[in-house]
């Protein structure tokens, strides 16, 4: 007979751990409701305007937020701060041209500035530029120029419990309609990857090329707001057949094949505090970005960068188009998605790249749209817990720019924005059962806010408002 320590072994599978370890933290204090209450009262109910002391989680934004790797701390002391010709920037140039395959690189302090820059170039009054819903500061760029930014998303992104991997994609039907309106007055066209506004979604490589071919058809070029591109390429890896075999490094190349040049804020896949560029194949947009990237920024070798910065986000850029970095980051989102799950919070799903969108339409059903439901969410979130989050919806939509009515067609979300390598599973915790505890209470919660004073552009920065 077999002896019993004869049996067969059984082996468990080895659950999957961060691909980092720690090295330095930041203490976090907590504080009291009643303290929040009043904070936020000060803060006129914006959550920009609480001073981060004030917060417990930060998950505003992914933006400039994340913890920097041991490498790029290095590169920081080694950074060459020459005001023209630093050999940072050549470093950096020499990554963004291996990833991209584009030749010409601008740097710029930060994305919104390569938008400013590219834009003063390429953008005129009466102009158009379709995309797939442009953020907020793309379309407040398009917007300041008296041009039209039109919204080519594909329908299934509206609907935020419907299962779909690539919901980022653009409806290239909506896009030839566009183009054939309009004509001479497009400028171009812009692919957001991932798909911010629409709830961090990805696109995928096969509506890359469509977007191409209907480009090509009507000679028209094409930019890739980049900010979070390497999250794309790992949803075309691990969601698009025929990529499972490929690295991120691989998919990005293919990527910016399909497209004529990129604006990039390096503050999100970059993993830098401060930063971002312009890269392009076509020497006329070089040549018109510089005469603006000069005065707007700085010289072409640092465009308002320091160059410890361009140094730093040379080793990032490198860092984070690799498999694992990716899969560490996005498996916390997924990990915060699965927790909202079992307390059945409706969110856009599939969980994105950099954040959960929670759809406020579906939680706060009893406050009217024009009392601002996601931002009254955030606020229920905030009071509760201390979590800071971003109202995705009709605050930031803003107003039309000829009827001057707030625009309420879109999607109203909260967004749960989570920094990289900074936060773990254990906030993750926290931030679910105080969602759980908003959403249990959420018949309750009848009335929003309106707004007392707000700016012309990109109001949800700067605007107070006061309960209803």
């Amino acid at each position: 007979m077999r002896q019993q320590n004869d049996l067969p072994l059984k082996t468990m599978e080895l659950p999957l751990a961060e691909s980092w370890k720690i090295k330095m933290v930041e203490p976090i204090r907590t504080s009291t409701r009643s303290e929040r209450e009043q904070w936020i009262k000060d803060a006129h109910y914006n959550l920009f305007q609480l001073p981060s002391d004030q917060v417990y989680i930060d998950l505003l934004t992914d933006s400039g937020t994340g913890a920097m790797s041991d490498r790029q701390w290095a590169a920081l002391m080694m950074g060459d701060e020459s005001y023209a010709g630093s050999r940072s920037f050549f470093e950096l140039r020499d990554v963004v041209r291996r990833l991209t395959g584009f030749e010409y690189v601008i740097p710029t302090h930060q994305g919104r500035a390569a938008e400013n820059v590219l834009f003063s170039y390429l953008v005129h009054e009466g102009d158009v530029v379709p995309g797939n819903s442009h953020f907020d500061t793309t379309k407040g760029h398009i917007e300041s120029r008296h041009a039209k930014a039109v919204d080519c998303t594909v329908d299934a992104a509206r609907d935020t419990q419907l299962e779909l991997p690539f919901k980022g994609n653009v409806d290239t039907g909506k896009l030839d309609a566009v183009l054939a309106k309009y004509g001479d007055k497009v400028s171009f066209i812009i692919v957001t990857i991932t798909n911010n506004t629409a709830g961090g979604q990805p696109v995928s490589m096969q509506n890359l090329r469509e977007v191409r071919a209907v480009a090509d058809k009507y000679g028209k070029r094409v930019i890739l707001d980049s900010a979070r591109f390497a999250e794309n390429a790992y949803f075309i890896k691990t969601r698009e057949e025929g990529y499972a075999d490929k690295t991120i490094k691989e998919i990005t190349r293919e990527m910016f094949s399909y497209a004529d040049g990129m604006t990039m804020s390096a503050k999100k896949d970059g993993i830098v505090n401060m930063g971002g560029f312009i890269a392009t194949r076509h020497e006329d947009w070089y040549e018109g970005a510089k005469n603006f990237c000069i005065p707007f920024e700085g010289y072409l070798t640092y465009g308002g960068m320091n160059g410890r910065d361009m140094a730093a986000l040379a080793v990032g850029l490198d860092e984070n188009t690799e498999f694992d970095n990716l899969a560490t980051r996005i498996r916390q989102v997924e990990y915060l998605a699965a927790r909202l799950d079992e307390f059945g919070i409706p969110y856009q799903r599939p969980a994105g790249g950099h954040a959960i969108f929670v759809d406020a339409s579906l939680v706060l059903t009893k406050v009217p749209k024009e009392e601002f439901p996601a931002q009254t969410l955030a606020i229920e979130l905030y009071k509760e817990a201390g979590v800071r989050g971003c109202e995705i919806g009709y605050l930031l939509a803003d107003r039309d720019p000829v009827t001057r009515e707030n625009r309420f067609g879109g999607l109203d979300l909260l967004r749960l924005c989570i920094p990289r390598r900074v936060y773990t599973n254990n906030h993750m915790d926290v931030i679910a059962v105080a969602l759980k505890n908003v959403y249990d209470r959420r018949d309750s919660i009848t009335r929003g806010y309106e707004i007392t004073w707000e700016a012309e552009l990109m109001r949800h920065f700067t605007v107070r408002l006061k309960p209803l």
